[in-house]
């Protein structure tokens, strides 16, 4: 049988099933016991060669290269090539799959007669493929932070998991939420929350008494042996939900503080309410969503690797190697990154702060508007090609952890949004040209911040009011945000449907069969080796997590009507419903390319139309769809790391509940500690820059569409934005149309990306964000990991861990110990970034003329 009826020569997938070339009965291996030392010696030498791992020797090979070399011992050559055929075609438009490997698979599939080299060598490299395919992953990401086998008898839900979990949930969650309103906001994340925990969980191991009890057969006690890779993970877990801030965080103070709507009713009753229904319907919706992007081997989940990859640098036992003279251990390679990365943050952080911004085209002409439009790193564009000096703004785009094609793909579309703004700012489109040109703030027709007082109260709309006073305009960079976010919407919907239908198809029957059937298991559909492992451990029944969704949706009802919140419980509805719709899109998404899509904004039109005038339903609504998007896909990324290390999943889940409900308490109080305590908290000149980025982009949104109404944004105000939906659908069919045809250029190509980059305006970040992420993504996940992909699997991702974990520490000992007490150096290097138009955010290309600007009284309603 020829190769042209194996695969289709225009689309490049297979077509057919394909029985095997020539007769290899008679060159089938042994088992192990009777392979030679040459054989044995050339079969590690090409395992090391084609899985680019890094021991020394055969005499000393890690567990991975003699779990591999176990079973190519064992594998036929015709079940190899079944696998690798069966490989190329789930996998000839991954992305992920390393495109050398991707077309060494498919001229192995062919047979031997489409391979340049010996008969075997050829059986060789079949079996080796096969097996790190079958056997292990075929991403050498993955492979750089899990193991291809599991003990199931490691000891992971312990009770000091339990104890060191809720206490470092507790600070994580404190911590967090209280510099989220920071730009650039200043995280412990949860690779430096497992620095901490690893040696709480050492020394408890090593002074705690081995006290317990038997409970139904199983010893229960306070210190089972040794702190183990799985313990850590675990309570890793359990702190990465409290490494992260609450975006009800945001609600609370748009609705409370004096600045926005100044809402005396919303009470901590109201609060602890609510954000506990919106966490645990985010949580409860993450465990539905295991079919489609937990399960299946293309969900890669890029932006979990990292913690996985700490993980094993601090308990996983390593080899001694030799990698392009590199002989650190990733161990000690950590901690050495992590101090430096401390000490050195104090330079762009305090000592020199020019350094952090580093506007320094605006330096040579300060009160130049034009200059500082067009290349700063405040008010304007930041079109400067060095930017930054401070690794808190490079790792805004997480560049050494996101696929290089994700940054690519993500600047490129911020390019085109910059050009598109630079156009209509300059033509005054839309009256652009009398507001600062990226700006989330509303803005009246004499070119002052709205003043929403004027036309609501309680927040609903006065109408007389409004037709009185002026309609609410919006930046360049604003209306850019709006219509590529409504465009991204319909187009990763439409496009993800076409290019991913077998999947989400799969993922549907399975959920049907286990609604016909309870006790069938939900991995049934799936054959990977890491899902084949899991299947030793009880799974969560679909109903644990369903009963979780619609309790919180009891309690979100109960806030809705015991609090004044003009809210109907069926705009809830409508939005849940919708949000879940989206959630399979923007997650599949978000775990193939390392992006999130926040959909939440689809939320906010539809209620405006829902519940016209009426802000605060707008507000809620939304509050809906955005857990549903960020909430969900935090929670179900973490379940990913789970089934990576194979932890017991009901284990998980336990862990995860107390998480979230410890985060929820701690949080509300954090909040309003901030509104009590931090001098003008929120407002732009700040002095510790805790600015508050997204409430002042959700203040602005609830005016737009929540209280003004979309009907009067879309028809009177901005009628182009209505258009974007349509546009979102009519890139989607050619874009598919374009992967089916030219599947290798389009693998590359991701529409839903490049939409998404232009919508990373409208706020304070800029190209002086995008543009450092850019450089560090090709120094290290392009040149790097293709050059030397040794060193890059050995410790790309621990230094990304170290560098943040740095960064963080560093941040809070600065504002801890001399921001918060005014401790400053004064000299040039501290004040120069501010000397000019730039910092001050305010520069317009052109002046307001003195009768205003815009719709004038009787031409809007």
């Amino acid at each position: 049988m020829s190769s042209d009826e194996i695969f289709d020569e225009k689309k490049s997938v297979f077509i057919t099933s394909r029985p095997i070339d020539g007769d290899y009965s008679d060159t089938k291996k042994e088992s192990s016991e009777s392979i030679d030392d040459a054989d044995k010696e050339r079969i590690l030498l090409r395992i090391k060669e084609l899985t680019k791992t890094y021991w020394e020797d055969n005499n000393s090979i890690d567990p991975v290269t003699q779990f591999l070399y176990d079973v190519v011992v064992d594998m036929e050559v015709e079940k190899g090539i079944q696998i690798l055929q069966e490989t190329y075609a789930n996998h000839f438009d991954d992305v992920n799959f390393p495109s050398d490997d991707l077309e060494y698979v498919r001229i192995l599939s062919l047979g031997y007669e489409h391979f340049q080299g010996d008969l075997a060598t050829y059986e060789l490299d079949v079996k080796v493929m096969a097996a790190l395919i079958d056997s292990h992953s075929p991403y050498p990401e993955v492979r750089a932070v899990c193991d291809p086998f599991d003990d199931p008898t490691i000891p992971v839900e312990t009770f000091r998991v339990y104890v060191l979990g809720i206490v470092w949930v507790g600070i994580g969650s404190f911590v967090n939420e209280f510099f989220q309103q920071r730009q650039p906001s200043l995280t412990i994340s949860s690779t430096a929350i497992q620095l901490l925990l690893y040696p709480c969980g050492k020394l408890w191991a090593k002074i705690v008494p081995d006290w317990g009890f038997t409970f139904r057969g199983t010893r229960v006690s306070l210190n089972p042996g040794p702190w183990t890779n799985k313990e850590q993970m675990l309570a890793t877990l359990m702190v990465n939900i409290g490494a992260t801030s609450l975006n009800f965080a945001a609600y609370v103070i748009v609705m409370r503080l004096e600045m926005f709507f100044n809402l005396e009713w919303v009470s901590f009753g109201f609060m602890f309410v609510m954000n506990l229904s919106s966490l645990f319907f985010g949580f409860g919706l993450a465990g539905m969503m295991r079919r489609w992007v937990i399960y299946p081997v293309k969900t890669v989940w890029p932006t979990v690797l990292p913690t996985l990859a700490l993980n094993r640098a601090l308990l996983v036992p390593e080899m001694r190697s030799n990698i392009h003279g590199w002989t650190i251990s990733k161990y000690k390679f950590f901690f050495i990154v992590l101090i430096a990365a401390f000490f050195y943050f104090f330079i762009p952080d305090y000592l020199f702060k020019a350094l952090s911004y580093f506007n320094w085209m605006t330096w040579i002409a300060p009160q130049n508007k034009t200059l500082a439009i067009v290349t700063g790193s405040y008010i304007g564009l930041g079109f400067n090609p060095i930017t930054t000096f401070d690794w808190s703004i490079i790792n805004y785009t997480v560049p050494l952890t996101v696929p290089f094609f994700s940054l690519v793909n993500r600047y490129i579309g911020s390019l085109i949004g910059a050009f598109l703004m630079l156009g209509f700012y300059w033509k005054n489109y839309k009256w652009t040209a009398y507001m600062p040109i990226n700006s989330a703030t509303l803005y009246d027709n004499l070119g002052k911040t709205y003043n929403t007082s004027r036309v609501s109260s309680n927040l609903q709309l006065d109408e007389e009011a409004y037709l009185n006073y002026s309609p609410p305009y919006i930046s360049a960079g604003n209306l850019l945000l709006n219509g590529s976010l409504f465009t991204l919407y319909v187009l990763a919907f439409t496009y993800v449907l076409l290019t991913e239908h077998r999947l989400l198809w799969n993922a549907v029957k399975s959920f049907w069969v286990t609604i016909r059937h309870p006790g069938a298991s939900t991995m049934s559909n799936f054959n990977d080796p890491h899902t084949r492992m899991m299947r030793k451990y009880k799974e969560v029944p679909d109903w644990w997590y369903l009963s979780v969704l619609v309790g919180s949706f009891v309690l979100g009802v109960i806030a809705v009507k015991c609090w004044p919140t003009d809210t109907p419980v069926y705009g809830i509805v409508v939005i849940a419903l919708l949000s879940i719709a989206m959630i399979i899109p923007s997650t599949l998404v978000y775990s193939i390319t390392g992006y999130e899509l926040n959909v939440y904004y689809f939320a906010v039109v539809i209620t405006g139309y829902m519940c016209k005038g009426n802000g605060m339903a707008n507000m809620l609504c939304r509050l809906y769809g955005n857990n549903i998007d960020v909430q969900g896909e935090s929670f179900i990324s973490d379940q990913k790391m789970g089934h990576y290390v194979k932890l017991p999943p009901r284990a998980v889940f336990r862990a995860q509940m107390i998480a979230v409900f410890i985060q929820g308490c701690i949080t509300i109080g954090v909040v309003q500690f901030c509104m009590d305590s931090i001098v003008d908290f929120c407002s732009n000149t700040q002095v510790d820059k805790f600015t508050c980025t997204f409430p002042h982009q959700l203040y602005s949104q609830t005016i737009m569409y929540g209280i003004i109404g979309p009907e009067r944004m879309f028809f009177t105000l901005y009628p182009v934005l209505k258009y974007c939906f349509l546009i979102g659908f009519l890139i989607a069919i050619p874009a598919y149309i374009l992967k089916i045809y030219f599947p290798k250029v389009m693998m590359y190509a991701q529409p839903i990306l490049v939409v998404n980059g232009l919508s990373r305006w409208g706020a304070t970040y800029n190209m002086s964000h995008y543009t450092p992420g850019l450089i560090a993504g090709f120094v290290f996940n392009r040149y790097i990991k293709h050059r030397y992909v040794k060193w890059w699997t050995k410790y790309n991702y621990v230094l990304t861990s170290a560098l943040s974990a740095g960064v963080a520490f560093g941040g809070i000992i600065i504002f801890l110990t001399l921001q918060y007490t005014n401790t400053s150096v004064k000299w040039w290097g501290n004040r120069v970034y501010a000397a000019g138009v730039d910092y001050a955010k305010n520069a317009t290309l052109l002046d307001v003329p003195e009768n205003g600007f815009g719709l004038k009284v009787g031409e809007f309603r």
